[in-house]
């Protein structure tokens, strides 16, 4: 079966094509991190137009790529949630009228477990069960998952995301939007062992996070320093942040795998394309005999392909696909809500 896959959950268009036989036939997506950047952050109300603008030449390039037609998609997956609501019902509405004049069914896609699922989409996927680190900017979450829609919440942040403390921590290193991988960059050229900063949470006992207060850190330090900031300052608390943050990731995913017994951990999100954390998870995880798995650094960020295929697993485990025409988004959604099968 042939699947289309639609996101649209924040300032990222994203569509694919999936195929239940021969896997992923093609994805298009548009980003809008320029438009954005003006503003220094994502501006729902532009977010939503933006969607609008790209969906249908999105679409088109999809089913260009793949050599297919509309008469071909047998139903169409989109993101249900979490999200902004104006964004997401962009894609929900396009999804939804498109089934409809196709006499489609549609699936509602969560989408964390579109990037749960991301792995899979890889030439040597991991095979269940396993621990997930979901990181990105919205997100950090450790889960156990031993199935399609079987997913224990094992930790999460009890504030910040890391993706949110990358962003929130370059804006005060002087950074520009988006902060959080340009910091990454700058880290590169840091010296280590500069500045001291704190790891929260990290002997807390248990696999919960805490981000806010190593953002607060940095805001300290960098009052404490001459202004205009130097780029060797710069450079050097980049380097700090990031070995910091790094630290309590790495130790809250090995300490899953200790406590699960798994040997598998799979990294999913856009920090999950950070170099410094797949090195130390990378070279941590083969010291406990485990292996970890990432997305193409392609899906790391939103897309179409994971919410294509997020859709397609659940139907194949036995989700019941609904009628196209009636639809709602859901801004917020916890992922234990899908746990167990159908949604």
């Amino acid at each position: 079966m042939l699947i289309l896959g639609v996101e649209s959950s924040c300032d990222e268009t994203g569509i694919a094509l999936y195929d239940s036989a021969a896997g992923l036939l093609a994805h298009a997506l548009h980003s809008q991190v320029a438009m954005h950047a003006e503003y220094g952050g994502v501006v729902p109300e532009l977010a939503s137009r933006d969607h609008i603008r790209r969906t249908v030449p999105l679409l088109r390039e999809a089913l260009g790529r793949a050599n297919r037609t509309l008469a071909d998609i047998d139903a169409v997956a989109y993101t249900r949630g979490p999200g902004l609501a104006g964004a997401l019902l962009v894609g929900c509405a396009f999804a939804e009228a498109l089934a409809l004049a196709l006499d489609k069914p549609t699936l509602p896609v969560h989408h964390l477990e579109g990037h749960l699922l991301s792995p899979l989409l890889s030439a040597t996927p991991p095979a269940f069960p396993f621990v997930a680190l979901l990181v990105s900017g919205g997100h950090t979450q450790l889960m156990r998952v031993t199935g399609i829609g079987r997913y224990e919440l094992l930790g999460e942040t009890l504030d910040d995301a890391a993706g949110e403390a990358f962003d929130k921590s370059a804006k005060l290193l002087g950074l520009p939007y988006p902060g959080g991988a340009l910091l990454s960059q700058l880290a590169d050229s840091g010296r280590p062992g500069i500045h001291e900063l704190p790891r929260p949470m990290l002997h807390s006992g248990d696999l919960d996070f805490s981000f806010s207060g190593l953002k607060t850190a940095v805001l300290t330090l960098v009052r404490e320093q001459p202004q205009p900031l130097s780029a060797s300052f710069k450079a050097d608390a980049a380097r700090a942040f990031q070995e910091a943050i790094v630290e309590v990731l790495v130790a809250k995913s090995l300490k899953a795998l200790r406590q699960t017994g798994l040997k598998q951990l799979v990294v999913a999100g856009g920090v999950g394309a950070n170099r410094q954390l797949r090195a130390a998870l990378d070279a941590g995880a083969r010291k406990k005999g485990c292996r970890v798995f990432y997305p193409e650094l392609e899906f790391c960020t939103d897309n179409g392909a994971m919410i294509a295929l997020a859709g397609c697993l659940r139907w194949q485990a036995g989700a019941t696909p609904k009628p196209a025409g009636a639809f709602a988004v859901a801004p917020r959604w916890p992922l234990a809500e899908i746990s167990g099968g159908g949604q």
